[in-house]
Formats: structure tokens, sequence, C-alpha cells
């Protein structure tokens, strides 16, 4: 899947020239934590977060009057606290590299780029309900995670087996396993009872962590 499929179309911006009162309110108003900054032609220059905002305060604060600090704060634009070098992807980079340029930048939202446009942005939120689609969290089930030995078939060979007890599965995710010998596998079946499903998971070997009905 790609960033083109799951990103925000027409994203909440602010330009860099409006206080970070206002762009706080704008957050606030649209429930949204971080906004990519446009200048007066509409060009991604930079790009603040919530964080930002809320931790921005004149170097001199320390010395001022609780009302001088408001006052200064009150003056201070979105462009003061910005982040300039923004790290942007495009509508066909794949989901699971703007995660690890999420994760490894250590950054919560990805403005998507066209011919140097902005057409959308990708964020945290948007992976997490990848994740909760991927594990089919909201479809009904028994959910069965696994130790599978990493071996060609043997998902293969899992999947026979459910398929000939009549089960439906609505979701599969493989993770690293507790070594480069095996795979944590959760599926999650439907038609099929937990009792009848970790047995006939059991009888070909494989070593269940946990089976709970979703």
């Amino acid at each position: 899947m790609l960033v083109g499929e799951r990103m925000s179309r027409r994203p909440i911006t602010v330009r860099h020239d409006v206080g970070i009162d206002e762009a706080l309110k704008v957050m606030r108003d649209h429930k949204v934590r971080r906004l990519p900054v446009v200048d007066g032609q509409d060009e991604l220059v930079g790009i603040v977060s919530e964080k930002d905002l809320l931790l921005a305060s004149p170097s001199p604060a320390t010395s001022l009057s609780i009302y001088e600090v408001h006052y200064l704060l009150s003056h201070m634009k979105v462009s003061e606290v910005m982040t300039e070098e923004v790290i942007t992807v495009t509508e066909y980079t794949p989901l699971e590299k703007a995660a690890c340029i999420m994760i490894d930048n250590k950054i919560g939202g990805l403005p998507v780029m066209r011919d140097g446009k902005m057409v959308g942005i990708i964020t945290e939120t948007d992976l997490f309900k990848m994740f909760v689609e991927l594990l089919g969290a909201r479809e009904p089930g028994v959910r069965i995670t696994m130790l599978v030995p990493e071996q060609p078939g043997e998902l293969a060979y899992i999947t026979s087996e459910i398929a000939s007890m009549g089960g439906n599965i609505v979701a599969l995710g493989t993770f690293l396993g507790e070594d480069p010998t095996n795979r944590l596998v959760t599926i999650k079946v439907a038609g099929v009872g937990p009792e009848k499903l970790a047995a006939t998971m059991e009888a070909i070997g494989m070593e269940l962590v946990d089976v709970r009905s979703s």
C-alpha cells in the first residue's frame, strides 16, 4: 500500500507569519497536532508541531514578569519556531517506508509532495489506523498468536489447515520472533471456535502464545 492511498488530502496549513496563539487555536479547532507552514504563495516552507508551539518562549523570559512573557509570546510568529528543513514523501512512497522515516527521524507526520506542491500529509494516526486494520481489531473472530518456524511453506500450511476447518482468515500479521529461527504470527479467524483452532494449531506443531475471542 502506498502513501497516496492513506494520506489526508487537503491538509490544514498555517501561514508562516501568523502568531503562535493563532496556530495553536487552528490545531485545537481541527484536532491536529502538527501543521505544514506555507508562505504567501502557498509554498511549503516549514512544519510546526503542537509541542513546538507549547514550548516556545523568548530567550530572556526568566528575567521578565509573567505579563511581559505573555506579551512577547503573543507577538511570536510561527516562522520563529517552525522546522524549516521539512522531510517529505511522495504519493508513491510505500507506507512502511514512510513509517521507517518517521521512526528514524522521531517525527509524527510527513507532508506529501507532487511536482513541488503539497498534496497531502501522512501522520502517525494514519499508520495506527492501518495497524488496527492489519490485525482486524474491529472484526469479530478468534485471535491466535503463535511462534512459527522461519521456513518456506509454513504460512501456507497453517492457512490450509484453517481453511480445511471452515475458518475464514480476516486478518494476518507477521512480526519478529524470539530469534531468527521463528516468526510471531497473529491470525484472526472467523467461523471456528477458540478451542478447536488452538488444538489444531498445536497438533501441527505450532507454539501458542495467546488465544482469545474478540
